[in-house]
Order: structure tokens, then C-alpha cells, then sequence
């Protein structure tokens, strides 16, 4: 087993170079990180490895080994015995990667069926079951049975991992992989990477998250604008970055908490023991809340706590089986929540693959966001490209559909319709779990300015707690549907009152829990 060799890769599309001669070396037993701004060419070079990439770009190599074969001449029917078998890929959306119609058991023994098809009946159940166990999936039993529609984001992912390994590959490619996990999980699931890697495997592992590179990867490469502008051991490259791009990266993942005071006491948005089951489960428990114009609320916890299920309510999507809410000032629910009413709500929701028209532009998207707003028809294109620039992206993305995005680009556009009503309430779920460092910190500068512009109130649903710190003032914690902790952001995390905040503030390398 000799990982990868890689040299000379290059990939044109129609509007030029994307990656300009990338050199990898990945050795078995080694964790390689691969790291830069969105659309810079990590994921489309990580796919490349698999001879998976997509129509429109062409690309070619010097050299291509992967576990020792040349892949330099391979056609699709060669890549097919080897992907799975010698080389693995765990895609950055769960959501899209697994198929809608299998159970989660068949999508893992899906592999194994393929490169090992002497593997059957209760030795193929057992392998799946040690598969999902071994990337902590609970009760793999039950989960191998469901859908992927049964499952919460971050349970998705995870099983996504699960059969990436099934066939116990050689190479690991790992696209964004903890993207939609909470902290907790996050830690486990770098922990079993890392583990992986031990073990003998060569990992490559894509990412916009420094924490989660600094704590699985040996090295690490940074990619700007299609090129390794540095390269070196992890440790190292975060503690003295050379490159003004590398040191932009650096400088994005670190916050203080803001300090606000509140600028009143009457709440805009207010809720009153909220209760949601699910036939016998009970998605949110008896939780209360209060939004103040021009504050922030953090809404935190594990994977299926219900803070997706508490969102939809927030913004009149689902209605609560038990319990009030009110938004300013009047009783609020799905049958108020139409017309204008429900463009003073905004929801960006977690996966922005399914919340844009794969069918439309971008442009055509936030034409009809903006028209919907009450833009005259002449001041409609100015409108669009002034979203386009606050969100960081720039007015010639107008022609391009979601498809021809990356995952950070199409969150980005899903964040501008979202403000082209210009909302009194943001309520953003996981709004920037698929952006780096850089975008990220342009993104939340940008909340917090709309914020003083607009008097704005934002509910901030996510698993990434040093967003929290740097974007909300107060926060909650929730654990199998109840909250456990409240208060504001720098009181939860100087001192906080529940075991599990504790271990979610030390799964993240934060509060006194982590020192």
C-alpha cells in the first residue's frame, strides 16, 4: 500500500484554470490536509483523485498513483473497480450523496456487495452493523433500517462516512466531512478519522475548519486561487503562517464575545413552552425564548436535539403541538405567517443544494427574492448584484445555477434571497457551516453590520461554538429536545451550568471545561 502520488495535476473549465499544477503526496498511515477559501479548488482537486470530475472541466497529470496503480490512463470502467476498493470519497452533502429510496443498511452494504461479493447474508449484516458502529451512529440496528429522510443532518453524515469505509479502502477522501455535525460529534468523528489514518490508512482531508485541521492532519496544504501557496506540518503552518492568504485564514477562526447591551426589553420575537412530537418522539420539550431587535440568539446542541424542529416553528413553518409563540407583539403561527407577515420572517435553512432551484440562475433566484420585496422592476439588477457584493460574491455569478456552485457559494446565495426582503427576523440554520474561515468572518461581519443598519433580530441555529462567540449575544443549549442552558454567551461559556454544555464547550477547545 503506497497512498498517493500525485504530480502536475491541472483542471480547466471554460473560463480557465481552476487548479494550476497541484503536487500531493499522501502516505499510508498519514492525514493530509487541504485547505482555502471556497472555490479555490480543494474539492474539485479531491475529486480528481477518484476520476470523478465533473463535465465542463477537464484534467490532467503528470503523475496519478493511487495505493501503487498508475491512473494516468484509466477510463470509467477502470476507476469503478477502484473507487471504493483502493479509494474512498466522503462527499461534503450527505443529503444529495445518499439515494432517497434505499435504507441506510443497503446504501452501506452497497460496496461491500461490489468489491467483496462473498460477503453475504447475516456477514454482510454484521459488516454493515460494525460500519455504522464504528463512526458512533446510534442504535445501528434501527438506523440501517431507516431512510435518509428519517435521519437528522448530522446522523446522515455519518452514515455517509459508514460506507466510505465499509470496503475498507486503502485512501480515505474526505470532502468537508463534519461540515453538518455538532461539537461533540465533530470530536468523535476527527477522533475516528484520525484513528483511520493510524490504523494505516491514507487520509486526505478537505476543509475549511482550522480547529478540525489542527487537530487530525500532519499537513496541511493551502490552496488560493487554484495554487499550494504553502504547504508544511500542521502544527507549524497554524502557528507561523508565511502567506498573507494562509495568515487571513489563521486570523478569521478567532472571536471575542461581543458585549452587547440590549437596546430594550420588549422581545420581537417571544415563546412560551413550545412542544413538538413526532409520533413518539418528542422533538422539542417545554422550551421558552426571547429575540430583542438587534440581538442575536445562538441555538446550540448534538445533532437531533431539535433546534431544526424549533427554527420552523420560530418562523411559522410547522406549529407547535403545545405552547405560544408571539412576534411583535401579536400571537403567531403558520395561518399568520403569509403575505407580508411572512416576508418580515426569513428562514436560511442547512442545506442550500435543496433550498435553491436547481433549474434557475442565481440571478433569476434573487430577481424573484427582491421583486417579492417591492423593488421597482428598473432598480432590479442593481438590487441583485449590491446582494451579490454583500454576501462576497460577485456580479458575473448571476448566469450560474447551483450546480455550478461550490457548497460555500451556494450558502452564500441562499443567505442574500434571504435578505433581499429585508427581514426584521433572521432565523439562519447552520447558515455558515459550509463557508471557510475567511468568507465565514466576511459573512458574520456582515450580519452584525445589517444588524446595526437594520435594528435586526437573528435566531442563530449551529453546532460551530466559536460562531457563537463570535456573532450572538445570548445563548441556549439543548439536549434531547429540552433546554439545559441559557444566558448570555459569555457567562454560559465562562461558567456553565449543565455537564453536557461542559462537554460541548470542551469538544470545541472552549470554556473552562477545555483548559
Amino acid at each position: 500500500m503506497s497512498g498517493v502520488r500525485l504530480r502536475g495535476l491541472r483542471i480547466e473549465g471554460p473560463s480557465g484554470e481552476v487548479v494550476r499544477g497541484l503536487d500531493l503526496d499522501v502516505a499510508p498511515g498519514e492525514c493530509v490536509a487541504i485547505v482555502g477559501e471556497s472555490g479555490t479548488g480543494k474539492s474539485v482537486s479531491a475529486r480528481a483523485l477518484l476520476g470523478l470530475v465533473p463535465p465542463g472541466l477537464r484534467a490532467t497529470v503528470d503523475e496519478l498513483e493511487i495505493d501503487g496503480v498508475d491512473t494516468r490512463t484509466f477510463r470509467e470502467r477502470q476507476w469503478r473497480r477502484l473507487r471504493g476498493r483502493r479509494i474512498a470519497l466522503v462527499s461534503q452533502d450527505a443529503l444529495v450523496s445518499l439515494d432517497p429510496l434505499r435504507r441506510i443498511g443497503a446504501e452501506v452494504a452497497e460496496p461491500i456487495r461490489i468489491h467483496e461479493p462473498s460477503v453475504r447474508g447475516r456477514a454482510l449484516e454484521t459488516r454493515v452493523r460494525d460500519s455504522l458502529d464504528r463512526v458512533s451512529l446510534p442504535e445501528p440496528d434501527l438506523r440501517a433500517r431507516q431512510y435518509p429522510h428519517e435521519l437528522s443532518g448530522g446522523l446522515r453524515q455519518r452514515a455517509l462516512i459508514a460506507s466510505a469505509l465499509a470496503a475498507r479502502p486503502a485512501v480515505l477522501v474526505a470532502d468537508e466531512p463534519t461540515t453538518a455535525l455538532d461539537a461533540t460529534v465533530q470530536a468523535r468523528v476527527l477522533t475516528l478519522l484520525r484513528r483511520i489514518a493510524d490504523e494505516g490508512v491514507g487520509v486526505v482531508f478537505i476543509s475549511h475548519d482550522l480547529g478540525a485541521v489542527a487537530r487530525v492532519a500532519d499537513r496541511v496544504v493551502v490552496m488560493h486561487e487554484g495554487r499550494v501557496v504553502e504547504t508544511g506540518v500542521t502544527a507549524e503552518v497554524l502557528a507561523s503562517p508565511c502567506d498573507p492568504h494562509t495568515r487571513a485564514l489563521v486570523e478569521a477562526v478567532s472571536h471575542e464575545p461581543l458585549g452587547r447591551s440590549p437596546r430594550t426589553s420588549v422581545p420581537l420575537l417571544s415563546a412560551e413552552g413550545l412542544t413538538k412530537r413526532f409520533g413518539d418522539r418528542l422533538a422539542v420539550d417545554d422550551v421558552s425564548l426571547a429575540v430583542q431587535r438587534g440581538r442575536t440568539l445562538a441555538v446550540v446542541g448534538e445533532s437531533g436535539s431539535g433546534k431544526t424542529t424549533l427554527a420552523r416553528m420560530l418562523v411559522g413553518a410547522t406549529d407547535p403541538d403545545a405552547g405560544s409563540l408571539r412576534f411583535d407583539a401579536r400571537p403567531w403561527s403558520s395561518r399568520v405567517a403569509v403575505g407580508a407577515a411572512r416576508r418580515r420572517v426569513q428562514l436560511v435553512q442547512q442545506n442550500p443544494w435543496g433550498a435553491l432551484d436547481p433549474r434557475w440562475s442565481v440571478g433569476r433566484t434573487l430577481t424573484e427574492a427582491v421583486a417579492a420585496g417591492g423593488v421597482p422592476r428598473g432598480a432590479r439588477r442593481a438590487a441583485v448584484a449590491a446582494l451579490l457584493g454583500e454576501v462576497g460574491l460577485s456580479p458575473a455569478y448571476v448566469r450560474r445555477r447551483p450546480a455550478q456552485l461550490s457548497g460555500g457559494q451556494r450558502q452564500r446565495v441562499a443567505i442574500a434571497r434571504a435578505l433581499a426582503v429585508s427581514p426584521d427576523l433572521l432565523v439562519l440554520d447552520e447558515p455558515v457551516s459550509a463557508l471557510d474561515a475567511t468568507v465565514r468572518a466576511r459573512i458574520l461581519d456582515r450580519l452584525l453590520a445589517l444588524q446595526a443598519e437594520r435594528d435586526l433580530a437573528v435566531v442563530f441555529v449551529t453546532h460551530d461554538l466559536d460562531v457563537v462567540a463570535a456573532i450572538a449575544d445570548d445563548v441556549i443549549v439543548m439536549q434531547h429536545g429540552r433546554v439545559v442552558d441559557s444566558g448570555a454567551v459569555s457567562c454560559v461559556f465562562a461558567a456553565p451550568g449543565h455537564p453536557f454544555t461542559r462537554e460541548l464547550l470542551a469538544s470545541a477547545g472552549l470554556g473552562p471545561a477545555a483548559s
